[in-house]
C-alpha cells in the first residue's frame, strides 16, 4: 500500500483520516454556504453524506485514495474535506480532489494551507513524479485556485463523465511535477506568509 493514515498539520490547519464519526461535522460544514447546491461539484449532503464517506473509504481499503477531514485549530470544528485519489501506484502519481471548505472559510489562508501539507506529503514523503488537479470547466473558481497553486493545465478532457441530469461534464486536468515542486513550495510558503 501506497498510503497509510497520516495526520498532516500546519500553522492554522490540520488534515485527519476521514471516518463515518465525521459525518455531522461534515454536514454542518456543508450547512455554511449550503455547498451542495453546487451544480457542478460534489459537495455531501445530509441525505448523501454516509454514502459519500462510504465510497471514501471503500476507495481507501483499495489503496486508491486517502480522505481527510480539514480541521481549523482555532475552533476544533470540521470546516471541509480533501483527499489524495486516483492513485497509480506503479508510475507515481497521485490527484488531490474531492476538495471542499465551508463557505466562512473559502478566500483564506486554508486552501493554501491545505495544498501545502498535501504537496509535501505528496513529493517528499510518497516521491510522487506528478500530482493532478481535476475540476469541471464550469468551475471557474476552482479552475482559478488551483492555477494560484503554480499548477499547469494539461488539456480539457471532453465528455468525460456522465452527469446526474443526462449531460456531459468537461473536466479541466492541472499538474505539478516533482521537477516544478521546490518552486511552487517557494511561491506557497510566501503566499502563507502574507496572509500572516
Amino acid at each position: 500500500m501506497w498510503f497509510k493514515d497520516v495526520e498532516l498539520e500546519s500553522e492554522n490547519i490540520k488534515l485527519v483520516p476521514l471516518t463515518m464519526e465525521h459525518a455531522d461535522a461534515l454536514v454542518n460544514a456543508t450547512n455554511d454556504g449550503e455547498l451542495w447546491k453546487l451544480w457542478f461539484t460534489s459537495v455531501p449532503s445530509a441525505k448523501t453524506i454516509n454514502d459519500y464517506i462510504s465510497t471514501a473509504l471503500e476507495h481507501r481499503a483499495k489503496g486508491l485514495s486517502l480522505p481527510f477531514v480539514v480541521i481549523d485549530k482555532a475552533s476544533a470544528e470540521v470546516i471541509g474535506s480533501t483527499r489524495f485519489c486516483n492513485a497509480d501506484v506503479v508510475n507515481q502519481r497521485v490527484e488531490i480532489g474531492y476538495t471542499w471548505y465551508s463557505k466562512s472559510y473559502q478566500k483564506t489562508s486554508c486552501n493554501t494551507e491545505c495544498k501545502l501539507l498535501l504537496l509535501t506529503h505528496a513529493f517528499e514523503s510518497l516521491e510522487a513524479i506528478a500530482v493532478e488537479f481535476r475540476t469541471n470547466w464550469h468551475n471557474h473558481a476552482s479552475r482559478a485556485a488551483i492555477a494560484r497553486l503554480g499548477a499547469k493545465q494539461d488539456g480539457v478532457l471532453r465528455n468525460h463523465q456522465k452527469m446526474p441530469n443526462g449531460g456531459y461534464r468537461d473536466t479541466v486536468v492541472f499538474s505539478i511535477i516533482n521537477t516544478e515542486w521546490l518552486s511552487v513550495k517557494e511561491n506557497l510558503t510566501f503566499k502563507l506568509s502574507m496572509y500572516n
